[in-house]
């Protein structure tokens, strides 16, 4: 007695309620756990591998997987024991009815064509210092991406020979079973819905057609980016399956930290400026640093206590969007002196004896 073949989400291990987040990490674990190089001449491995392949280019793609959930297919056509009760005539196919009759009658349906699908997108991190994060870059990016064998040129096969019709579907990439009227189809477990089988798997890359490559990118970095900025490059991903485009290169910028600035909001800076208690008291002009190597005068108000923030308009980190720049926040920070000299003391027991401010009964009261 033959056994039930196993579900798509038997084959990933996870539930058929599984979220798109649960099962892209279910393959993640196995497809590096089975993949061909880390398991070279393991012929279970590979199998095992195109296994979790082919299962999780369906349920990763909601609307085959709503199409599997309702038929036991990703082609909407149903599979063995879905029966009449899943039947959807506005989703059935009339325009693939050889698949559906060639069972029954014995003739021939085309070979299945492989489902287009897009590549995956990947990330790649580039390190910046404070200074090049405002001025902006352009910078090339080391990426791994699997790309065509180089030995067998994609095929699978080792050179001098070619993949060869799967015995079992006859190349069609599925098989039919007849049920009553119609005849249901799935794909073929030998050739995974390929419709060829490789008898001798090229040596480079274990039957993949694929390698690990590593691709350099130029990247133009913009002036203003902050920690965590994420800059998309169209196409630059993992090659597609089936014809299917790539995917996204998202290249993350991580930014050091600077030892005078910090950012706040989109593209304001902020800069500590420490003062006497005479400065802040009487009043007075400071110069502060701009992250532009400039030094700008700002006047201290009389009466400036630690903490407040005096604007520099304009100077700024660069704006992402809308142009422009953000302003510069100047942090008043009052010092007290650690040591002071005979005449600072008497001075500042002096300004004791006649000061009429009392801070703590204004605070507690």
């Amino acid at each position: 007695m033959a056994t039930a073949a196993k579900s798509l989400y038997e084959v990933l291990g996870v539930p058929k309620n599984a979220s798109a987040d649960e099962i892209k990490k279910a393959y993640r674990k196995l497809a590096r756990q089975y993949h061909p190089d880390r398991n070279p001449g393991d012929d279970d491995a590979e199998a095992k591998f195109k296994e979790i392949q082919a299962a999780y280019d369906v349920l990763s793609d909601p609307e085959k997987r709503k199409q599997y959930d309702d038929f036991g297919s990703a082609d909407g056509r149903g599979g063995p024991g879905t029966g009449w009760s899943t039947f959807n005539a506005d989703a059935f196919d009339f325009g693939n009815l050889s698949d559906l009759f060639g069972g029954m009658f014995g003739g021939r349906a085309g070979r299945q064509q492989p489902v287009a699908q897009r590549g995956a997108d990947i990330e790649a991190v580039v390190n910046l210092s404070f200074e090049d994060s405002l001025k902006g870059v352009e910078t090339k990016i080391p990426v791994q991406i699997d790309t065509a064998c180089s030995e067998c040129g994609g095929s699978g096969a080792k050179p001098g020979t070619a993949p060869v019709i799967c015995p079992d579907c006859r190349g069609r990439g599925v098989l039919s079973e007849s049920q009553g009227l119609f005849s249901l189809s799935q794909p073929c477990p030998r050739c995974r819905g390929n419709g060829t089988i490789i008898e001798n798997p090229c040596p480079r890359c274990h039957g993949t057609g694929r390698e690990r490559r590593t691709k350099r990118y130029s990247v133009k970095i913009p002036a203003g980016v902050k920690d965590g900025t994420r800059i998309r490059l169209r196409g630059k991903g993992e090659p597609g399956v089936g014809g299917g485009p790539p995917g996204d290169l998202f290249v993350v910028t991580h930014v050091a930290p600077s030892k005078l600035f910090e950012r706040r909001g989109p593209a304001d800076l902020v800069v500590e400026v420490p003062v006497t208690y005479a400065e802040a008291a009487l009043g007075a002009k400071v110069e502060v640093p701009t992250p532009y190597g400039e030094r700008l005068s700002v006047r201290i108000p009389a009466g400036t206590e630690t903490g407040k923030l005096l604007r520099l308009k304009g100077h700024g980190a660069p704006k992402l969007k809308g142009g422009g720049q953000g302003d510069l926040l100047a942090r008043v920070r009052v010092t007290v002196p650690k040591k002071m000299n005979k005449a600072e003391r008497e001075a500042v027991e002096a300004l004791q004896k006649v000061s009429r401010e009392q801070p703590r009964e204004e605070a507690f009261s």
